[in-house]
């Protein structure tokens, strides 16, 4: 079996975070591999309209984005390797990390991008409509429901903040919750509750988000027909919009028991900063976001990211260069045997 390779820094994940750490490690000399994960280039693969991220001045599509984001840091220099890493060992530098194909690369620094999911219902008709009146970020796509009626679906702060946020531009909002009470904040339900635009239905459950398509392969969200948690009936609701509310999962199950965690499984970085605890290893993006979760902060987070790396690996450079033969020799000799092959070849 091969050696593992050497790489000075290794990006597992892609979307905003992870392609811009790539542009940024690529220019800072660090030849950055990126793993790109299940999903290359994250949720905005998923999202059609795009018209907040800086820039573009006309509405542009979440694939066309991350494709360009992708092609900009192959440009600069980064490598793309379009695998899933299933270990990662972090508890010693350089660390390995080993991909889906047994391939294995021992790396100087590493930036976790591998970002977070919105949980979804479940049921096909909400694959359907996904990006065609079905969503997951009021904040992304509220803008598009000027004047129209729309539901949000779930019963927490997130749900409530969304609901509370789309009566910026919707003439009605929903806020369908399987239950009569909810999980959030007094302070944001009531809040929920003084607003007219707000209607709140409770104990119920969606039990399919009615549409249409056109010939032309269009799609667009009518309504919703709901079902009684308790007698089972059901009704039909008339609108235009649904988005999903009931929480994200950060994808960081891979670095559990090594990363200290918050509430939800997002990973813990030292404030204002994208520092984990261990040295030389990053995370940027929604797998440590669980406040803004926008593309635009994901994208400055990716960026932090690789300028702490690159400014790590030249201070280490820097150190080495003034080194005796002597400390050199010394600091060889504390590697493990698979270490000292990987640096002898690097």
């Amino acid at each position: 079996m091969s050696a593992p390779r050497p790489v000075r820094c290794a990006i597992i994940g892609t979307g905003p975070a992870g392609w811009t750490a790539a542009i940024y490690a690529a220019r800072g000399l660090l030849a950055p591999v990126v793993f790109t994960g299940p999903q290359d280039g994250g949720q905005l693969t998923i999202t059609t309209d795009v018209e907040n991220y800086p820039g573009f001045a006309e509405v542009v599509q979440g694939p066309w984005l991350m494709d360009q984001m992708r092609d900009q840091a192959l440009h600069m220099g980064a490598e793309v390797i379009s695998e899933i890493v299933t270990v990662a060992d972090l508890s010693q530098r350089p660390f390995l990390l080993q991909t889906e194909s047994g391939a294995k690369f021992l790396a100087e620094t590493v930036i976790i991008a591998t970002g977070a999911q919105a949980k979804w219902l479940g049921i096909e008709s909400e694959k359907t409509y996904q990006g065609f009146g079905v969503s997951a970020c009021a904040t992304c796509d509220g803008f598009f429901y000027r004047n129209k009626v729309v539901a949000v679906v779930g019963g927490g702060n997130t749900a409530v903040e969304e609901a509370l946020f789309l009566t910026k531009f919707a003439s009605k909002v929903y806020l369908i919750h399987r239950r009569d009470t909810l999980r959030a904040e007094k302070i944001l339900v009531e809040r929920m509750l003084a607003e007219p635009k707000i209607e709140p239905i409770w104990n119920v459950a969606i039990d399919e988000i009615l549409g249409e398509t056109n010939a032309f392969g269009g799609a667009a969200v009518t309504g919703v027909r709901l079902q009684d948690v308790h007698t089972q009936q059901h009704r039909v609701i008339d609108l235009d919009g649904v988005f999903i509310a009931i929480g994200h999962a950060p994808a960081s199950k891979l670095f559990e028991g090594q990363l200290e965690t918050k509430q939800g499984g997002y990973l813990v970085v030292e404030p204002g900063t994208p520092k984990t605890a261990i040295t030389g290893v990053y995370a940027a993006g929604d797998v440590t976001d669980d406040v803004y979760r926008q593309a635009v902060t994901a994208a400055g987070m990716g960026c932090q990211a690789a300028l702490e790396a690159v400014r790590l690996l030249a201070e280490e450079d820097h150190h080495r260069s003034q080194l005796t033969a002597g400390e050199v020799a010394e600091e060889f000799s504390h590697l493990t045997p698979a270490q000292q092959k990987a640096a002898s070849q690097a």
